[in-house]
């Protein structure tokens, strides 16, 4: 089936990750497959927290992927191919600062531009589907105050973007990286090359103390390592950054 024919645009949703679930547990779904949002009216991101975005302004895309190969058994090594994805996807549209905030924020400079979620289904210790969600701010130009640093490609570049079409190839440059991903090392090395703040002293908190440490990688668990006075490890919501 061709990439066409695998993605769909609906006028308004709660979630685009919420529909593709639903297809999913209905088997109305297959590897591949996208449902591209005019409109969402309950957009989720990372731990609970809502997805605001304008309507007709964004990308708010859901891809369900069937996970295979090296990812079976190494899911954050999946997580990291579809953040390099994005991160592609963006070099694509300017030249600017791009990095990759861990775990799955997308930024250009120190303000964010998109970030990911992924939904998992299991049937017993099989991993069987992942439903990836994408939210990028593309031509929006206001934004909520309550946000703390949000950026919209049009506010970068200066150009106004067709969001379907910018959809469409985001969709392409997923399923290219899940399909043919090379080796973990590769991925783990691409993601790290990105990587926000690597190498730089950065102030996180944990448990309500507030220290700083410098930004080393993060390795094939999806943990997160720094260095300082001694090595640190962090597990994703464990710490909170401080920007």
């Amino acid at each position: 089936m061709k990439t066409t024919e695998l993605f769909s645009i609906l006028d308004t949703v709660d979630s685009t990750n919420n529909y593709a679930m639903a297809k999913l547990h209905a088997g109305l779904a297959k590897h591949g497959m996208a449902w591209f949002a005019m409109e969402q009216t309950a957009g989720k991101g990372q731990r609970g927290r809502e997805w605001l975005s304008q309507p007709g302004e964004n990308i708010a895309l859901s891809v369900v992927i069937a996970p295979a190969g090296l990812f079976t058994s190494q899911p954050f090594v999946f997580n990291m191919a579809v953040a390099n994805a994005c991160f592609n996807f963006l070099a694509t549209c300017f030249k600017e600062e791009l990095t990759i905030k861990w775990p799955n924020d997308l930024y250009i400079s120190d303000r964010k531009a998109g970030g990911i979620l992924i939904e998992n289904i299991y049937q017993g210790a099989v991993w069987k589907w992942a439903v990836v969600g994408v939210g990028i701010n593309v031509n929006q130009l206001s934004f909520d105050p309550a946000l703390k640093n949000p950026v919209s490609i049009r506010q970068v570049s200066g150009k106004t973007y067709d969001t379907t079409a910018l959809a469409r190839t985001l969709h392409q440059m997923i399923l290219d990286e899940v399909n043919s991903p090379g080796t973990a090392e590769e991925i783990l090395h691409r993601y790290n090359e990105r990587l926000y703040k690597r190498n730089q002293q950065v102030k996180l908190k944990k448990q309500n103390i507030v220290f700083e440490t410098s930004i080393s990688e993060v390795n094939k668990f999806g943990q997160l390592l720094t260095k300082d006075s001694i090595d640190r490890q962090f597990e994703f919501g464990e710490v909170e950054w401080i920007l």
